[in-house]
């Protein structure tokens, strides 16, 4: 199949794929972006509500050593704005409610047993992380055996305590949207390593929730459209990928086709996997996206005439182990206005959520949220929520989870490139695994790539 020279199809508009599309376009090659939804963005989406306040329905924070972002944003003429964390968080663990300086972070206040218990628990689990092979987890120190079991089961031969064991299992429902029980202990370690530790990815100053974009998110990816113009075509979902030596040939669900040098798929890897390729991809790389499914979220916006919280000395942050909503953070404007609480149902919670009605699912996610911050928690003048996991392009959030096993068998598959096709999105990346940051990462590593080809 004969392609224009230098010519590349990058498919998805998400982050990985609106970086990966600047970059190729920067060194001079032909691009087109086809993206399955009637927006850019992918993972990550804006919405509105009360008077008009921006939120975010997708990703939204970026933190310290998330360098690449903090530069798109500066790049792009945006701004920055801290996550409100002043005052109290308080944790529900066990039936024990207390409230703690938002400024320690998530750590609750605790006996000396379970304080004890806690702290060596997150000292052994930070140690064995950093010993994970970033680009190469799968070589990683005693990956077999580490691979071999889930994240459910070292929690429970290495923490004594009820406390110690329900804070990690919390946490890796909040940072993973899954139970720790479909997780691989080698992918839990080498996921947090990615982002510093575990207690980065749940913290807030010098943490992975530390800022937000002035008018959301999406504006990052909104103003890097922008200057791609007509290079986007939107409403365009990917249904068949034909390679050779020779170029590429993408087909949409509508019958129009592109042909290429290069095809960059940026989507998660579960959906890479629902594309029809022909001819068909190795098995190592189809079983692959068979066994990388995404998290189960649930992701609602509560609005109120004024952050009352803050009145009360609480930051708007909770973290319980009883669902099913389990984290909540204060994500008000920057400027006064309307208070926002933002909640999150994950893992089992968010699929038992999605089975209810509407109505149903919304008096659920208040009456936990009123539990939390008490009656006038309950005069919601707005409610918005994205149920992640019935996002056709998406089917589920944050981002992929690797199970035991997966990365020692598989993982050599995921960014290699097969022929002409090449690998890119949150899920790729050796550094912000999961993050934005890590999208924008990999997007810009796979378009290095390619310029490299195309140039021989």
């Amino acid at each position: 199949m004969s392609a224009p020279p230098g010519h590349v199809v990058v498919i998805g508009a998400g982050m990985a794929g609106l970086a990966a599309a600047h970059h190729l376009v920067a060194a001079g090659l032909e691009v087109v972006v086809l993206e399955a939804r009637d927006r850019v963005g992918g993972r990550v989406e804006g919405g509105h509500v009360a008077d008009g306040t921006p939120v975010e329905l997708g990703g939204q924070w970026i933190g310290p050593t998330q360098n690449r972002m903090y530069q798109l944003v500066a790049e792009l003429g945006l701004a920055t704005f801290e996550t409100y964390n002043r005052g109290s968080m308080i944790i529900d663990l066990l039936g024990r409610r207390t409230a703690v300086s938002g400024r320690r972070g998530a750590v609750p206040r605790l006996g000396p047993f379970g304080l004890a218990d806690l702290a060596q628990g997150l000292a052994r689990f930070t140690r064995l992380s950093r010993r994970t092979d970033l680009r190469r987890p799968w070589l990683s120190p005693d990956a077999q055996e580490l691979d071999g079991q889930t994240l459910h089961t070292w929690i429970h031969r290495n923490l004594a305590t009820p406390t110690g064991r329900a804070y990690f299992a919390v946490a890796a429902e909040a940072v993973f949207a899954t139970d720790a029980r479909d997780l691989s202990l080698l992918h839990a370690l080498f996921y947090a390593h990615s982002g510093a530790d575990l207690e980065t990815l749940l913290a807030v100053d010098r943490g992975a929730q530390q800022h937000r974009v002035v008018g959301g998110s999406i504006r990052i990816a909104e103003v890097l459209a922008d200057r791609l113009g007509d290079r986007i075509r939107l409403n365009a979902p990917v249904a068949r990928i034909e390679h050779d030596d020779q170029g590429v040939t993408v087909i949409d669900r509508a019958g129009c086709r592109e042909q290429a040098d290069f095809a960059l798929v940026t989507v998660p890897p579960t959906l890479a996997g629902r594309i029809d390729y022909a001819p068909a991809l190795p098995s190592w790389r189809d079983q692959l996206t068979q066994r990388v499914p995404a998290g189960s979220v649930i992701k609602a916006h509560l609005a109120y005439d004024e952050p009352f919280w803050r009145a009360d000395g609480l930051s708007g942050q909770a973290a319980s182990d009883h669902g099913p909503v389990k984290v909540t953070f204060d994500n008000s404007p920057p400027e006064p206005g309307p208070g926002v609480l933002v909640a999150f149902a994950e893992g089992g919670d968010a699929r038992r959520l999605a089975r209810m009605s509407a109505r149903e699912r919304r008096d659920a996610v208040i009456t936990r949220v009123t539990g939390y911050f008490g009656p006038r928690a309950g005069t919601v003048v707005d409610y918005l929520e994205r149920d992640w996991m019935a996002q056709e392009f998406s089917r589920g959030c944050y981002g992929a989870h690797f199970a035991p096993g997966v990365w020692t068998g598989y993982g050599d598959a995921l960014t290699r490139p097969v022929g002409r096709i090449h690998w890119a999105g949150a899920e790729c990346s050796p550094v912000w695994n999961g993050y934005m940051e890590g999208a924008v990462r990999s997007g810009e590593d796979a378009a290095a790539a390619i310029i490299g080809r195309a140039a021989r």
